[in-house]
C-alpha cells in the first residue's frame, strides 16, 4: 500500500502533463504517481512515462469512468486527485495531504472559488455555473462546500473504497461532494490559488452539456437522499393545484348550495390524493435511506478493520 498516490485522469494533455508530474514529484517525493490515460492521441501516456509517472489505462471514455478505474485499482493510506492540465499549483499539495493524514479529514477540497478563479478563468458561463452548483448543493444538502467542481481533492483510503462511483463523466465531482455530505464524513476546505490553462491547451468541459448534467446530477441526488423532502415538495404542490381547484366549487356550493363544476371537483380529489400518495412514498423510501444509512456505517467500519490491518502488512 501507498503512503501518499497522486491519481492523475488524462486525456490529452500532452502540453501540460511533464510538468504536472514533475511539479508534484518536487513537493510530494514519497508519492507515487499515477497517470490514467483516457484514449488520449497526442501521446500524453508517453510524456508521462518519460516523465516519471506510472502509467495505466482506462478505454473507457469519461471522467468518471477513468476515477472509478482509479479508485478500484490504487491502495494508498491518502490518494490526492489532480488534473493534468497544470491549472492546479502544487504547492498546496502537503497542506490537503496532511489533512488526510493528520487530521482525519475524508475529502479535503482544493478551493478556487474563494481565490483567482473568477479573475484567471475566461470563460464567464463557468464561473456562473460553478457558483450556481455550490449554492444549490449548499442550500439543499445543509452543507459548506466552498468549491464543488474542483478537480483538486484529497481523499482518506475509507472514502475511496466506499464511495460508489456512478457517474461517467465532469459529474462526478458532483456525486463526490454530496456522497461525502450525505454520509456525515469530515470535509474540510483548502483556499488554493488558480490559473487558467496555458496557451495551446483545451479544456475537455462543455460549458452548457456538462452543465445540464451536474445539474441533473444535483435534482437525481436530491431525490435519492432526500426523499422526504422530495416527495413532501411535490405533495405541496399537488395538494396546491387541487386546493385551487376546488376553491371556485366550494364558493359556488356556498352561494347556491349547488356543485355545477363537476370537472373541476372530480379533479380536485384527484390532485388531493396525488399529494397523499406522494408523501407516503417520501416517507417509505426515507426509511429505506436510515436502513441503507445503517448498512452504510457497519460497511464503514469493516473497512476501517481492513484499512488497519493492511497499513500493519
Amino acid at each position: 500500500m501507498d503512503k501518499i498516490a497522486v491519481l492523475i485522469p488524462c486525456y490529452n494533455e500532452s502540453k501540460t502533463i511533464r510538468k504536472v508530474v514533475l511539479d508534484y514529484k518536487a513537493v510530494l517525493p514519497e508519492a507515487a504517481i499515477y497517470v490514467y490515460d483516457n484514449n488520449s492521441t497526442d501521446h500524453t501516456d508517453e510524456i508521462a512515462r518519460e516523465a516519471g509517472a506510472t502509467v495505466r489505462y482506462e478505454y473507457k471514455q469519461g471522467k468518471g469512468n477513468v476515477i472509478r478505474r482509479m479508485f478500484r485499482e490504487i491502495e494508498a493510506e491518502c490518494y490526492l486527485m489532480i488534473d493534468g492540465d497544470d491549472t492546479y499549483p502544487a504547492e498546496y499539495a502537503p497542506q490537503m495531504v496532511a489533512e488526510v493524514l493528520g487530521k482525519q479529514a475524508d475529502m479535503v477540497v482544493g478551493d478556487r472559488l474563494s481565490s483567482t478563479y473568477f479573475t484567471e478563468n475566461k470563460r464567464p458561463f463557468h464561473n456562473m455555473g460553478n457558483s450556481l452548483v455550490r449554492k444549490s448543493i449548499n442550500a439543499l444538502f445543509k452543507s459548506d462546500i466552498k468549491d464543488v467542481m474542483t478537480g483538486y481533492r484529497a481523499f482518506s483510503y475509507l472514502f475511496v473504497k466506499t464511495f460508489p462511483v456512478l457517474s461517467k463523466g465532469f459529474e462526478i465531482e458532483t456525486e463526490m461532494t454530496i456522497h461525502a455530505v450525505d454520509k456525515n464524513m469530515r470535509v474540510t476546505n483548502v483556499i488554493i490559488d488558480y490559473r487558467d490553462r496555458p496557451e495551446g491547451s483545451e479544456s475537455k468541459l462543455n460549458t452548457y452539456s456538462d452543465g445540464f448534467k451536474v445539474l441533473k446530477t444535483i435534482f437525481k441526488f436530491y431525490k435519492n437522499y432526500k426523499p422526504l423532502a422530495f416527495f413532501s415538495i411535490i405533495g405541496l404542490v399537488l395538494f396546491a393545484i387541487g386546493v385551487c381547484f376546488f376553491l371556485p366549487v366550494l364558493v359556488t356550493y356556498l352561494n347556491t348550495g349547488t356543485v355545477p363544476q363537476f370537472p373541476s371537483f372530480i379533479a380536485s380529489g384527484f390532485f388531493v390524493l396525488a399529494a397523499l400518495q406522494s408523501i407516503f412514498v417520501g416517507l417509505t423510501l426515507d426509511v429505506l435511506r436510515q436502513k441503507d444509512r445503517h448498512d452504510f456505517e457497519m460497511r464503514l467500519n469493516d473497512m476501517q478493520e481492513r484499512f488497519g490491518r493492511e497499513k500493519k502488512d
